[in-house]
């Protein structure tokens, strides 16, 4: 596997592969890989000539300086896992790199970037916009990979490429799930042992809450019992939301069951977490 850590050497080494008309896959991640990141890279590798994984904590889409502290960094084993997983390029820039100087450029996606994460995190999705954005540039894949834990995000990054008219296709991947249905997150290992198991009623939450509602019970009733629940799991919830998976609007109840998402944010301890589940999988 190649590394890279300034942007012109790895361009030079994809320009190199393209004179093969190599088609080239993208993972781009923030490091501390798990299983989820690997199924993308699997994917990408059975889809593409060329896979490149970014490994890039982005500062500027936090808006919470602890968590960017805090954010594991894996480096060494994250190169390890990839090794073993084949990919064939890592790209692992340092902040100098890609931000040369304070950035001005902002994105507005209007009400997208504007509820859930959007609400509890401002400016968050224009940070990840941007960043993506520069991947796109410097790597030009002819895939990007992105995970459904994030799915809002993937919204926003769809947006970006119909805008920017990138010319890429964007690949959403199931969510990996550990045994007992907690959704796979690089922020899972800050988790102490009771944290680990109380964290586990967001996936039970979304569960029950997609039950519920394909049973035809109100919106309203669900949101009190999923309150309840975290609350006996000591658990803070920040929302439980249903949506249009394909515009974002909230919803108060079922309209159409193949476009519906239900989405979970909610802190065990001091960590974040977010899951969804999609009402009907199409």
């Amino acid at each position: 596997m190649h590394i890279f850590v300034e942007i012109g050497p790895l361009k030079a080494y994809l320009k190199h592969q393209l004179t093969s008309h190599f088609s080239i896959g993208l993972v781009p991640t923030m490091g501390a890989l798990h299983n989820g990141h690997l199924s993308l890279i699997q994917t990408s590798k059975k889809e593409n000539h060329i896979t490149v994984c970014s490994i890039y904590v982005n500062p500027i889409q936090f808006n919470n300086a602890a968590d960017l502290e805090k954010y594991p960094r894996t480096l060494e084993q994250d190169i390890r896992v990839l090794q073993d997983a084949g990919c064939d390029a890592l790209f692992c820039p340092g902040n100098s790199e890609m931000y040369r100087e304070a950035t001005r450029l902002k994105f507005d996606f209007g009400s997208l970037d504007k509820v859930l994460e959007g609400e509890f995190r401002p400016g968050h999705f224009s940070g990840v916009a941007l960043v993506v954005a520069k991947f796109f540039n410097i790597v030009q894949p002819d895939r990007a990979y992105f995970g459904q834990k994030d799915f809002q995000q993937f919204k926003v990054i769809s947006t970006l490429v119909e805008e920017l008219k990138f010319d890429i296709q964007l690949i959403c991947a199931p969510i990996i799930r550990e045994h007992d249905g907690l959704a796979m997150s690089s922020r899972n290992v800050r988790l102490n042992t009771d944290e680990r198991t109380r964290a586990v009623v967001l996936s039970q939450s979304l569960r029950e809450s997609r039950d519920r509602l394909l049973k035809g019970e109100s919106f309203s009733a669900i949101k009190k019992f999923v309150m309840d629940k975290c609350i006996q799991s000591n658990v803070r919830l920040e929302y439980i939301a249903l949506a249009d998976r394909e515009n974002f609007s909230l919803l108060d109840n079922v309209r159409e069951p193949g476009r519906g998402i239900i989405l979970i944010a909610a802190y065990v301890g001091e960590i974040r977490l977010i899951d969804n589940l999609f009402l009907t999988e199409n």
